[in-house]
């Protein structure tokens, strides 16, 4: 079982934590996106308005290619396992998992392994469907490979098991936001999140948000305020 210390956690993490004053009310986690391998050396201004709500905000530096595979649900585990050790923090201490791309896949397939099942999901313009995924463009192939290569299953078998299409009637029963803009040219909306909300909706609340004249990931003004309003709320 993977242990970080909380004197080393920046190392694997960016953490808003030491900026909240007074209680913590809830764990907002992002995940990132393909290819990102940023630490954060400064405070993003969702980690400043989170704060100010009591709210930790993590972005855990977990594999870019991790498309949420084992090793790295073990590792946001672990991010998690911290916070909670060193602030002695309740159990029912709510946690909200997001993202976006890859981050919002993570997000979505995070809420089925996580250790601790999240309260509430938000994602923005994910993945949900990866086998299809590894047709869509070029560069995805050997980033699945990296992946998911070294399971003991094939390829496709094991794609599945980190993918929210194939995972609905095993995702828990919590409110999710999904929203995905209409100008996505790198992860097809109609593949995607239309086919994964139709699905979902049928046992799960679903709140399904479509962003106009927006590319991937580009949230307007208004539907990223949906976006942060929605994990606010689920942490209270």
């Amino acid at each position: 079982m993977m242990k970080i210390n909380y004197n080393d956690l920046r190392m694997y993490t960016y953490s808003n934590d030491t900026l909240i004053q007074g209680e913590i009310k809830g764990i907002v986690i992002q995940f990132t996106g393909l290819n990102g391998t940023s630490m954060w050396k400064e405070d993003p201004e969702i980690a400043l308005r989170m704060a100010k709500e009591g709210i930790v905000f993590l972005f855990p530096y977990i594999n870019p290619w991790a498309w949420m595979n084992r090793d790295a649900v073990t590792y946001t585990d672990a991010v998690v396992d911290t916070l909670f050790e060193h602030y002695e923090l309740s159990e029912i201490t709510p946690i909200i998992s997001t993202g976006g791309s890859m981050g919002g896949l993570c997000g979505l397939v995070y809420t089925r392994y996580a250790k601790r099942t999240p309260k509430a999901c938000a994602v923005n313009c994910p993945v949900c469907d990866l086998p299809y995924h590894y047709t869509e463009r070029p560069d995805l192939p050997r980033t699945l490979v990296s992946a998911f290569g070294s399971y003991d299953m094939s390829l496709e078998d094991a794609m599945k098991t980190a993918s929210p299409m194939h995972l609905v009637n095993e995702m828990p029963d919590v409110p999710y936001l999904i929203l995905h803009c209409d100008k996505d040219m790198a992860v097809n909306k109609e593949k995607h999140s239309d086919r994964l909300v139709q699905k979902l909706s049928e046992k799960h609340n679903v709140t399904y948000v479509e962003v106009p004249d927006r590319g991937h990931c580009d949230l307007s003004p208004e539907a990223k305020e949906i976006y942060e309003d929605f994990m606010i709320s689920m942490c209270k």
